[in-house]
């Protein structure tokens, strides 16, 4: 049995879970989610906790960190942020569209999925939903435009993530 699936989750005031075979719905102060629970593994609600088992003990330990999560997207949500760095290098929003300016001949006109935000302050990005995976999804989606790269550390990068910089030509 995984060691995280032996310790119960405990059930925020502001979550409201219900368990109807295998799918568990939680609905919370930022939106409503559900999960399908793969064949062999139970979960038992008491007293405001929740309690995992099951034979299939290689998911046990995956279904426990993804019910957890979506517990926390829904009660608080999840957040990343982008820092802009280069020359010329700015985002703006406009409706439902990320509109970016990363030293091409060209603007990136990036879609922003259903039930993720963005806002940009200065050379910020700030990403947040309520899907850990979404969020963390549409943020490599926007880094892998303009990668940083090792000699500037010109590019779109998490904020305080360091970039290992290399030492340029020698005269």
């Amino acid at each position: 049995m995984s060691r995280l699936a032996r310790n119960p989750i405990t059930i925020p005031s502001d979550v409201k879970i219900s368990v109807n075979d295998n799918v568990i719905n939680f609905e919370g102060k930022l939106g409503k989610s559900s999960s399908t629970l793969p064949n062999g593994i139970a979960v038992d609600m008491k007293d405001n906790l929740l309690h995992f088992s099951g034979e299939n003990k290689a998911l046990l330990g995956t279904v426990y960190a993804n019910v957890k999560n979506e517990i926390v997207g829904n009660s608080q949500g999840f957040e990343k942020r982008l820092e802009l760095v280069g020359t010329g290098y700015k985002a703006n929003v406009s409706g439902k569209t990320l509109v970016l300016s990363l030293g091409y001949s060209h603007d990136i006109n990036f879609k922003i999925p259903e039930g993720i935000t963005a806002k940009v302050e200065k050379n910020i990005v700030s990403i947040s939903g309520t899907s850990k995976q979404l969020v963390g999804q549409v943020a490599a989606e926007i880094k892998s435009f303009r990668k940083p790269e090792p000699y500037k550390g010109k590019g779109v990068r998490y904020e305080g993530e360091r970039i290992y910089r290399k030492e340029g030509k020698k005269k």
